[in-house]
């Protein structure tokens, strides 16, 4: 991931830096800093706009997976019209409904239970390289960088909420 690259391309940039005599603190280019960071934030909406992308292909896989359903029934539905005149046909065409509902109902909950893992593992993701970004950011810029960390808090918060929507 680009993100990561500029990532460690700012830890360098820190690495780098010169310490004021008798302080922790560094001096660092602020141009080349703001330009790294400048990057990190065009690259950031990339991840999220992947997660949303998760998301709203969740959606359709649902609702693709309900129509299927909804056809699969009514489908079973008119075989059971169709073979109403026998007794034991009737009988044969209702099992069958009621395993082919079944079926679907089996495969729209693993559809869903699927597309609800990848989105989780996606978010997760996402919120891991967040939170370790933010650790790092916190380590290496201090107060600095408090609006970026306020942030991103705001987008692990976002993220964690639609983690929880999926569940």
């Amino acid at each position: 991931m680009e993100i990561f690259t500029l990532l460690e391309t700012l830890e360098d940039l820190l690495e780098r830096s010169r310490n004021l005599p008798f302080s922790s603190k560094s001096i660092v280019d602020k141009d080349e800093m703001l330009d790294l960071i400048k990057e990190i934030r065009i690259k950031l909406p990339d991840e999220l706009k992947q997660a949303k992308w998760v998301k709203e292909e969740r959606q359709r896989i649902l609702v693709e997976a309900q129509k299927e359903a909804d056809g699969i029934v009514k489908e079973a539905e008119n075989r059971i019209i169709a073979m109403i005149d026998e007794h034991e046909i009737t009988r044969k065409a209702y099992d069958q409904k009621t395993e082919i509902i079944e079926t679907a109902n089996e495969m729209s909950r693993e559809i869903s239970k699927g597309t609800k893992e990848y989105a989780d593992s996606i978010l997760g993701n996402t919120e891991s390289v967040l939170h370790e970004t933010l650790s790092k950011l916190e380590n290496n810029m201090g107060e600095a960088l408090k609006l970026m960390e306020i942030s991103l808090e705001d987008t692990i918060k976002t993220i964690q909420n639609s983690r929880k929507e999926l569940k």
